[in-house]
């Protein structure tokens, strides 16, 4: 069992408070929670700054999971620098160690580890099918954040079935894990059950604690505003957000179409204009460029007749 500062530590991971979790102390390395502690640091790093990341771990930790941490870095790294040879190096390397975890000698914690760190890249590749089989998509796995990282591929899919059947084997084994209630609250916001009101009362109870303050957990506060129909609250939500990181693109979004639903066109298209410009690969504005794309196209094969005179 984890202890309570490692605890606290996992919760912050898992609800995307990077801030916070980067700001708490590191034990020391006597403590058993001084491994764990450094790696969720450095996960939480790999994207926005894989260099960050590898300098948080020490060079003489050659354990598996931090050997993953590394080519996990390493590949966004690549990605960064739009290096074609690094980015395969890193994706030959994360497969070659969930082979590695295979061994009778590695513990269940470092195997399920190694596969929940390697599928992230395997998704980042657009790989769903390798990244599902890396997680034991459809086995008797216990690894509660592979079976997370599973639903969110699902529902990704359109596949809420899929993603409730993972949920509902977890339920028989991970009693009432943090991480099982984020799982749960994702499920309800894709399904919109209960008029999402457990996802509602989970994001509102999670953005309003200090310790975990983060524009991620108020801009998901604020899409369950939206989509309960709360405007002036799901737009409060979503400027709070970008109060703490103005580059939050599911606040930029939110605050967008709050706007929009709002009638105040003007402001909506300010927010998205500013959307694009600081994240131009959000779903969002590639969807909106593609339609604009497509409608300009079948314009241009219409030829309008000419107006009638009496």
């Amino acid at each position: 069992m984890d202890s309570l500062d490692l605890f606290h530590i996992r919760q912050k991971y898992y609800l995307g408070s990077y801030g916070p979790l980067q700001a708490a102390e590191v034990p020391d390395k006597s403590s058993p929670d001084y491994q764990p502690t450094l790696l969720f640091k450095a996960r939480a790093l790999v994207q926005s700054d894989p260099d960050g990341a590898l300098a948080l771990l020490p060079t003489d930790d050659v354990s598996l999971p931090s050997r993953t941490v590394r080519s996990l870095a390493g590949y966004f790294k690549a990605k960064q620098d739009d290096d074609e040879d690094a980015r395969e190096k890193s994706l030959d390397e994360l497969r070659d160690l969930c082979v590695e975890v295979e061994g009778e000698e590695v513990n269940e914690e470092d195997k399920t580890l190694v596969r929940s760190i390697a599928a992230v890249a395997f998704v980042h590749e657009g790989e769903n099918e390798e990244a599902l089989e890396t997680l034991g998509a459809g086995t008797s796995s216990h690894n509660l954040e592979g079976i997370a990282l599973m639903v969110q591929l699902y529902l990704s899919m359109n596949r809420i079935d899929l993603a409730q059947k993972e949920f509902e084997k977890a339920k028989s084994w991970a009693e009432d894990d943090m991480l099982l209630q984020l799982i749960e609250a994702t499920l309800n916001l894709a399904s919109g059950a209960n008029s999402y009101s457990n996802t509602h009362s989970f994001y509102s109870e999670q953005a309003h604690n200090p310790s975990l303050a983060s524009s991620h957990l108020l801009a998901a506060n604020g899409l369950t505003h939206l989509l309960r129909g709360e405007l002036p609250e799901a737009h409060s939500s979503f400027v709070e957000a970008l109060k703490l990181n103005g580059k939050e693109s599911t606040a930029l979004a939110g605050k967008a179409i709050s706007e929009w639903l709002s009638g105040d066109a003007t402001k909506a298209e300010a927010s998205f204009q500013e959307l694009e410009e600081k994240s131009s690969q959000y779903p969002m504005v590639n969807e909106l460029s593609e339609k604009s794309e497509l409608f300009d196209s079948l314009v241009s094969k219409y030829t309008a007749p000419p107006i009638a005179k009496a």
